[in-house]
């Protein structure tokens, strides 16, 4: 089951990032919301998934979401 984000978290976070949250902020809010949302699934499995999705740290993000010709 894939997680979707609503037209509404999406508006919240541009909310976040107009109002001066830095990217640290915005991505452990995001997170957060993102465990709530994996904690409301039914199957066990899933949920256990979905969960762990939401441990990776922000730097360890940051690093995997760089470009690789930016990496050293």
């Amino acid at each position: 089951m894939i997680v979707r984000i609503p037209i509404m978290g999406i508006a919240a976070a541009i909310g976040l990032t107009v109002s001066g949250c830095t990217a640290q902020q915005l991505y452990s809010t995001s997170q957060s919301w993102q465990r709530t949302q994996c904690t409301q699934m039914l199957d066990q499995l899933e949920r256990e998934r979905c969960l762990s999705n939401t441990s990776t740290p922000y730097e360890t993000y940051k690093k995997q979401s760089e470009p690789a010709d930016t990496r050293k």
